[in-house]
């Protein structure tokens, strides 16, 4: 595939931009990834997902991409506050665990998932506990500048000095006035100039369990600062794409902007990107409601939500359903409906593998590659490139059906739009099914053998009785002239 004109909305600007990579083809890529103190859930997934299209289509089309996704291990305080207990320390403390044992555990099982849902792995994942030395440099160069404040061996980021000569809040559209207002009477913010700063470092009380020496106290960084620093140090002070959840717009990402500016004199990157929310039955996901799914709970069928339980590719396909700056609402129905719509495309995958061409096509299957390569070069829309791949399904089983012909380029065409579309750029195939597959063509092979046994000797009863079993089990078998061949249909 050529490379196409590809457009992103891009947060900073509020609009569509033509993709124009800073050193063509190298693109740099960061991406926010989890905190992890608990078993990964659809917001993390949503999120992986997302990227790994992005990843998976810049990489298809020729770019080398540096992906690079953290690991929060420290730094990231409850309710995303400057004040509270550490959320891993926390966890640590409630297991009776070593905090890099909770950190341990839950990379682990964030990785499992990921690879269950076929997301591929990143270039690069570092953690913020393996950089505090960068990021006691970064602080001391905010400082420098004259954009931070120490107090008492804490270090805060001095946002209305900042936003004299910038502007805080051009990333989430927030107006420094406002927030000035709304956060005047909190608690915990006895030692700030203003309300709204935020802290670069903090001093460790004794009972903090991670901590670690710096020039102004024995304590740790701010959750934000891990981000600027990483990114800076593996993609440069000014790189291509910055994506991550809709949650982190504010205050995480626009502090990162903030910090990067007061470092380095410039914005961290060129494009932001951010996914939007899952909702649940119209309500956003917490535990609180009782609505909070795990992915293990969507892959065993655990949740008192759910009727069965769901692979992993359902899952997949479900969420790539949604265009990812929408709302994407989450249902038991939803997701059987996903699994039906997986199966449909999946199988005509496989069919069109069993075609026979003919002289010439009755349609026009590069006018449909066509739509496929404007879908998803419009800024990612995954839900419109899937409509065309299910009208590469139709055209698929009315070739089967004797209704349509098609030529062996086009039907070289139509196998290649699946592998490149289906499969490469948007990571769904039968690979998860593989070992059910071996086992699964056999058995069919030998049962329609049979049958055609049983009709070359006019055992007509056995053989219509195999036909009407399959038959029960959706499975249509049809007799040419090579042998007889069969389709399974949900």
């Amino acid at each position: 595939m050529s490379i196409p004109d590809i457009t992103i909305y891009n947060t900073l600007t509020r609009k569509k931009e033509l993709f124009e990579p800073l050193n063509p083809p190298h693109v740099g890529m960061y991406v926010c990834g989890p905190t992890v103190y608990g078993d990964p859930h659809l917001g993390h997934a949503r999120a992986a997902i997302v990227f790994d299209v992005l990843f998976r289509l810049l990489t298809h089309l020729g770019y080398k991409v540096r992906y690079v996704r953290n690991i929060t291990d420290v730094g990231h305080l409850e309710n995303d506050a400057d004040e509270g207990e550490d959320k891993i320390a926390k966890k640590a403390r409630l297991e009776q665990l070593e905090p890099m044992e909770i950190v341990q555990i839950y990379t682990d099982s964030y990785h499992k998932s990921m690879d269950m849902l076929n997301i591929r792995h990143p270039s690069i994942e570092p953690r913020a506990s393996g950089h505090i030395i960068e990021q006691i440099k970064m602080i001391q160069d905010i400082l420098d500048n004259g954009f931070a404040y120490e107090v008492s061996g804490s270090v805060y980021f001095d946002v209305v000095k900042y936003n004299a000569s910038n502007n805080y809040g051009k990333l989430s559209g927030r107006v420094l006035d406002e927030l000035l207002e709304n956060t005047r009477d909190l608690t915990g913010q006895e030692e700030k100039n203003n309300s709204v700063d935020f802290a670069l470092w903090k001093k460790a009380q004794p009972e903090h369990i991670m901590k670690w020496p710096s020039p102004w106290s024995t304590g740790f960084p701010g959750w934000h600062l891990e981000c600027s620093t990483m990114s800076s140090k593996y993609l440069g002070d000014y790189f291509d794409i910055h994506g991550g959840g809709m949650d982190l717009l504010f205050p995480h990402h626009e502090c990162e902007i903030a910090q990067s500016q007061a470092a380095n004199g410039n914005d961290p990157a060129k494009y932001w990107i951010h996914n939007n929310m899952i909702t649940i039955d119209g309500q956003k996901m917490s535990k609180s409601l009782g609505n909070f799914i795990t992915l293990e709970e969507l892959f065993t069928g655990s949740h008192k939500l759910l009727t069965q339980a769901f692979d992993p590719s359902t899952v997949r396909f479900f969420i790539l359903q949604a265009h990812y700056r929408g709302t994407l609402d989450f249902s038991d129905s939803a997701l059987q409906a996903a699994e039906k719509g997986l199966k449909k495309l999946l199988n005509g995958i496989e069919l069109a593998k069993k075609l026979i061409a003919a002289d010439a096509s009755t349609s026009d299957i590069s006018k449909l590659k066509a739509a496929c390569i404007k879908a998803i070069s419009d800024d990612f829309n995954t839900p419109v490139l899937i409509s065309n791949l299910f009208e590469a399904v139709r055209i698929t089983n009315s070739v089967y059906a004797g209704e349509e012909k098609i030529s062996p380029d086009d039907l070289k065409m139509l196998n290649s739009l699946f592998a490149d579309f289906t499969t490469e750029i948007l990571g769904l195939s039968n690979d998860q099914n593989q070992q059910g597959d071996e086992l699964i063509d056999p058995l069919m092979n030998l049962i329609l053998d049979i049958r055609q046994a049983s009709r070359a000797n006019k055992d007509f009863a056995t053989s219509d009785k195999i036909r009407d079993v399959l038959s029960k089990l959706n499975i249509t078998t049809k007799d040419e002239d090579g042998g007889a061949s069969w389709t399974y249909e949900s």
